[in-house]
């Protein structure tokens, strides 16, 4: 397939495109400069502008774009980018392809679990309610603007969980500060965090270009964890403490918005459909993925 990927710098675009290219798909990489290689195209998604043709002659489209939930704070100018970053770029794409005489067979947008919102009680799959929230709302929003593609394009919202890889990710800031001897619970310890091994991210995308799924997906491990498990997982495998307790209100006062949202919010995921459609992970357990992220290992086969 010739593949156009926008967000293929990032750390998860990154590590796809190598997969992508390993596997002999030819990559086009959207860039916000001057297209200076034979496999980048120039766009601005925040004025709307990309070479629209383009999506004549490729196959599949992937968005990653957006602004990381990574960055902290998320002060109220910075909520308004992680919404607009994420419109903006979806936008572009899906009126492109719109205006494509032969649109691409494919669009695979990003997605997030955040839209279901603060569910403790729950098993989440991709038939449950959305929840409340800001994130719920944004990705609402998000997956409204990815459903625009034309009708001849199948197109898949990937809702992904906590990114468990070497280079990047939310778990990544964890790392390192256990690594300072400063892990410790977070709140009670008992939400859980929808988490997936980078390996399995990107194998998983791979799987839905070839896959005939459409709509909302879950990429989250089969396997639950809670936030205590994860932190104590990580404390053990770096051979760090994990001594301290942070109360829920420090964290809210620390991090506002944030906190309630990546960090206190319950979300018990199940990749639900991917598993229906046949999909083998690498790594079945927050374990598994914590120790390739630290070793920045694969795993067998």
């Amino acid at each position: 397939m010739q593949v156009l990927v926008a967000g293929a710098s990032g750390f998860i675009g990154s590590a796809l495109v190598e997969r992508l290219r390993g596997a002999g798909h030819e990559i086009v990489r959207l860039v916000r400069r001057r297209a200076t290689a034979d496999d980048e195209v120039s766009w601005a998604p925040a004025d709307g502008t990309i070479d629209a043709t383009v999506m004549d002659r490729v196959d599949a489209v992937i968005s990653l774009s957006g602004a990381s939930l990574a960055h902290l704070p998320w002060t109220k100018r910075y909520r308004d980018e992680i919404l607009q970053s994420r419109l903006d770029a979806t936008r572009t794409l899906t009126e492109a392809m719109r205006s494509a005489e032969h649109p691409p067979a494919v669009f695979l947008s990003a997605s997030a679990v955040g839209i279901y919102g603060d569910r403790p009680a729950e098993l989440l799959t991709e038939h449950s309610a959305i929840g409340t929230g800001f994130l719920a709302e944004v990705v609402e929003r998000w997956e409204g603007q990815a459903a625009l593609a034309p009708e001849a394009t199948r197109t898949v919202m990937f809702r992904s969980g906590i990114v468990v890889g070497d280079g990047g990710g939310a778990l990544q800031r964890v790392a390192t500060l256990t690594k300072l001897g400063l892990a410790g619970r977070l709140g009670t310890g008992e939400q859980y965090w929808p988490w997936i091994a980078l390996e399995d991210e990107v194998r998983a995308i791979e799987f839905l270009l070839d896959s005939q799924l459409a709509g909302p997906v879950n990429l989250a491990g089969p396997t639950p964890a809670t936030a205590g498990e994860i932190t104590a997982e990580l404390a053990e495998q770096l051979h760090r403490p994990h001594a301290f307790a942070v109360p829920e209100r420090a964290l809210e006062l620390a991090l506002g918005v944030a906190a309630d949202e990546l960090l206190l919010a319950s979300q018990k995921v199940r990749p639900q459909r991917l598993i229906d459609a046949g999909f083998r992970f690498a790594h079945l357990t927050v374990a598994s993925a914590i120790a390739a992220m630290i070793s920045g290992s694969r795993a067998p086969g």
